[in-house]
Formats: C-alpha cells, sequence, structure tokens
C-alpha cells in the first residue's frame, strides 16, 4: 500500500511520489515540518558519499542522492483503533497516510498544539548541543546564526540562571526574533569578546572565524552546523593554541557521553516535545504551504534566507 510523499528526484527538483505506508499504527498526517539546513542539502544532492549512511532518516525510501524520500519533523493523528484522534510526532518524511510500531510514537503534551509541535525535532538538536557545550548559569554566552537551531540553543540558554545570552546574525530583522525569545541581539561584528561558551549555527566559514575571535581564553566553541561537502577554512594559526581554545562538534543522533549511561534517544525527545509548549516559540514558525503545493514551492522555502522552520499542511 502506498500514500502521497514528497521525493527530491534530481539536484533542486522535487515531485509527489507514492511512498510506501508501512506496517504499525495507521495514522494521518496533521503537518510536517521543513528542516531548511539538511534538507536543503539532500535537496540539492550534497550528502557526502561517507556520510550517507548516518544522515539516513528514520524510515527513509531511497538512497542518496536520488530519488530519496526524506524529512523527520511529522506531527500526525492515530487513524484507527482505541487510541483514534490521538496526536503524535514521529521522525517520518512528508507523506499524507503511513503507519509506524508504537514504540515509534510520541504523544503530544496537552498543552503542545500540533502545529507548533513540528519543532522536536530541532529543539532535541538545540537540547543536544547545549548539553555538548557545558554551558551554565551565569555564563556569557553568543550564538552566531539565528536560524531554527541557533535560536533554540538561545532560548534553551537563556533559561539558565543569570545566564548573558546574545543571539547573532547578520539580518538585523532577527533582533525581534530574539526580544520574543528572551535574549540579547547583536550582528556578528558587534558581538564582545569573552564569551564563555559559543555556539556556531550560521553553516559558514566566515560565522565560525567569528565564533574562534570572541571566545575568551580556555573557552568552548560548538560546531553545531553541518556543512555537507563544503570545505571549510579555518584560521587555525595565531592564538588559537596559545588561547586554549576547545572547538568540539554536535550532532543529534548520538547522546553526549556525560548523558549516555542515562538518557535514551526517546527520552530526549520526549523532553524537547515537553520545552515547546511555550507560545513564543511560534515565531520560530515562518511560513506554511499545502501539501499539494510542495514540490513547486520547496527549492524556495529551502534557499529563502529568511526562511525559519516552515510548515507543511495536510
Amino acid at each position: 500500500m502506498t500514500a502521497d510523499a514528497l521525493w527530491c528526484v534530481a539536484p533542486a527538483r522535487a515531485e509527489i511520489r507514492p511512498g510506501r505506508i508501512g506496517e504499525g499504527v495507521a495514522l494521518r498526517m496533521l503537518c510536517s515540518g521543513i528542516s531548511r539546513g539538511t534538507e536543503r542539502i539532500v535537496f540539492e544532492g550534497r550528502v557526502p558519499k561517507g556520510q550517507a549512511e548516518r544522515m539516513r532518516a528514520p524510515w527513509q525510501e531511497g538512497d542518496f542522492p536520488f530519488p530519496v524520500k526524506y524529512g523527520y519533523c511529522a506531527v500526525a493523528e492515530i487513524a484507527e483503533g482505541a487510541d483514534a484522534g490521538q496526536r503524535v510526532f514521529a521522525l517520518f518524511p512528508h507523506q499524507t497516510r503511513f503507519r509506524l510500531p508504537a514504540e515509534a510514537l510520541l504523544p503530544l503534551p496537552a498543552a503542545l498544539p500540533a502545529e507548533r509541535a513540528i519543532l522536536a525535532a530541532n529543539m532535541e538538536t538545540a537540547l543536544n548541543v547545549l548539553w555538548d557545550s557545558g554551558a551554565g548559569p551565569g555564563d556569557r554566552i553568543a550564538v552566531i546564526g539565528a536560524g531554527v537551531i541557533g535560536a533554540l540553543c538561545a532560548y534553551l540558554a537563556a533559561r539558565l540562571p543569570g545566564a548573558e545570552v546574545t543571539l547573532s546574525d547578520r539580518r538585523a530583522t532577527r533582533a525581534a526574533l530574539a526580544d520574543a525569545l528572551g535574549c540579547g541581539f547583536a550582528p556578528p561584528d558587534r558581538l564582545e569578546e569573552g564569551a564563555d561558551v559559543v555556539i556556531h549555527a550560521s553553516a559558514s566559514a566566515e560565522g565560525l572565524a567569528r565564533a574562534l575571535e570572541i571566545a575568551g581564553d580556555g573557552a568552548t566553541i560548538v560546531e553545531a552546523s553541518w556543512h555537507g561537502n563544503a570545505p571549510v577554512l579555518l584560521p587555525l594559526g595565531g592564538a588559537f593554541h596559545s588561547r586554549r581554545l576547545r572547538l568540539v562538534s554536535s550532532q543529534v543522533g548520538a547522546l553526549p557521553t556525560s548523558r549516555a549511561p542515562r538518557w535514551t534517544h526517546r527520552r530526549r525527545l520526549a523532553k524537547a516535545l515537553d520545552l515547546l509548549t511555550d507560545p513564543r516559540l511560534d515565531a520560530l514558525v515562518s511560513g506554511e504551504t499545502p501539501f499539494a503545493e510542495l514540490p513547486a514551492a520547496y527549492g524556495r522555502i529551502l534557499t529563502d534566507p529568511d526562511t525559519l522552520c516552515h510548515r507543511v499542511r495536510y
């Protein structure tokens, strides 16, 4: 059995084609979220060959580069049985109907609307980044790149008692977003030096170089961006070593070693859903498109620098 699904079929080309429904609990998609950074790399065929297996999304169909059914921000409604009508989150691609094992579904908290729950996978990533950063109360924290991941990292960091959090982006329009999320704002060239923690999420070499510049001696810089197969040039000469800077990677596919003995991926995703009950996070959904119109709009959504999380309505 099949349903309608979005497939990336060639560089910068998407189509609606049949997608496998699978087995398990019957689900009807309500809305899904477009994760702009990763989905753009998939859409443009830029997944590195050596990372193809690691970058497979749960329940993905097809293989990189093309054709591939991709995505992982799905909010659906149980369509049959005693739990019919219950709303759940799943790491599933953009598709109208599907079935999954019950253990792959997480019920939405009562206070979380489906329209905002599409941010769950992004919140899970941001939570992992903050853990990897080691940020604590009172720290001076800079986040470079005010996309969805960067904005969520800043939002979480601003909840640390006494933390001084600045969200930074080249687009001045992101200042209003920073204010809505409870943190300060500055363009990259106006950031103060001496940060205890810098989180980089702009997916640019320039942004990461700036992160190294503003970090205080002995500080941690977390690279939260994924650059696909693009090379990144960094200024690792000069005072990089003498200042004892720590440049660490963060990737949601693995739990930080400090939490792996106690946390599971399911526990982390459930916590991400709990963290989304704040209505201020609606500011991270920047637009909506009906599923039937998605193939024509997909490229524009992914390349528009003003896109945050774009919602697909079914």
